[in-house]
């Protein structure tokens, strides 16, 4: 599908970070967009960026809200995609909505452990069955599905567990996997392409704490402290004379490092995904850094947990998540 123009995209996630780069540049390509997110406030801004931008003609973009870990919000979305489009096919689908938390089976509630692993695979499992049949009604579809490099390493750092995000992007790694088979079987003109990014430049940190919590604001909620000092505390912080206030300001500043200190923005990523969909490549991986991390891997799978695996590789890779 190397020509997007007259397509209809669905973007998950679509309020901040790659979701909103992909609805953008996908828009600047002459492709018709639904967008949903949690945030109401986030999927707004998106779409005043794209129309100061200029909508080519003929372009449509909609958002609606909607959590896709829940089977009757997805659904409510996809009746929603039909009727504003006034149509019954689409023909790109971006599972790419997610969140981090619940690292540790130990430290954090199972409510946090199951909502991350039910945004992370629940949702790209519910969208790919809500979306399938107006897929299969298009000349050419395409499902694009987000995993990440704990997709295929199970390691963020070294005293930082990762058991939820990376059962989840596991999960989502070999569905994608999976679906090569299944799709050729029985929807050929259907394509299938895994994406695994490295550190990339988005809102993730920020964005966990609040889907966690159900707050959009950047004030955190008690909950919100509360979940942060438990993880600073796993983490080998000592955090028995933080106040509250330092808690708040150590998260901020966790974010910020977050997104200033990645080797790649949001719109580098998106670049390399949508050229990989072009390109019907299958397995995309984004970063220098995520290539890394799949050739150290492959190459020593016995060491791959090892502390000094992690040190060194963080050194070669310039990689300052975790450090």
């Amino acid at each position: 599908m190397r020509d997007l123009s007259g397509r209809l995209a669905v973007v998950t996630g679509g309020g901040s970070g790659m979701g909103r780069e992909l609805v953008r540049q996908l828009v600047a390509e002459g492709c018709s967009i639904a967008a949903c997110d949690v945030s109401e406030r986030g999927l707004a801004e998106t779409r005043a960026m794209c129309e100061r931008e200029r909508l080519p003609q003929g372009v449509r973009i909609t958002t609606f809200i909607a959590d896709v870990s829940d089977e009757a919000q997805v659904l409510r979305f996809r009746d929603d995609v039909a009727a504003q489009h006034r149509t019954d096919r689409i023909h790109l689908l971006f599972n790419n909505a997610g969140i981090g938390g619940g690292s540790s089976m130990f430290v954090n509630s199972r409510e946090e452990w199951e909502r991350t692993f039910n945004i992370c695979w629940g949702g790209v499992y519910l969208c790919t069955r809500a979306f399938l049949p107006m897929l299969q009604k298009a000349d050419k579809g395409h499902i694009v599905n987000t995993s990440s490099v704990n997709g295929f390493w199970a390691q963020i750092g070294v005293n930082i567990p990762q058991t939820a995000y990376a059962a989840a992007k596991f999960a989502v790694k070999g569905f994608s996997e999976a679906l090569q088979t299944d799709l050729r079987l029985n929807a050929p003109h259907i394509k299938c392409s895994v994406v695994m990014p490295g550190h990339i430049g988005t809102g993730i940190a920020a964005n966990t704490g609040k889907v966690q919590a159900g707050n959009d604001t950047d004030k955190l909620t008690p909950k919100q402290v509360e979940q942060a000092r438990a993880r600073l505390k796993a983490g080998g912080h000592d955090v028995s004379r933080m106040s509250d206030g330092d808690i708040e300001e150590a998260v901020r500043e966790r974010a910020r490092r977050f997104l200033a200190e990645a080797p790649m923005t949001a719109a580098e990523a998106a670049k390399v995904i949508l050229d990989g969909v072009k390109e019907d490549r299958w397995r995309i991986l984004v970063g220098e850094d995520a290539h890394k991390i799949d050739e150290w891997v492959r190459r020593s799978p016995e060491q791959a947990y090892d502390v000094d695996f992690f040190q060194r590789f963080a050194i070669e890779a310039g990689w300052k998540v975790a450090r």
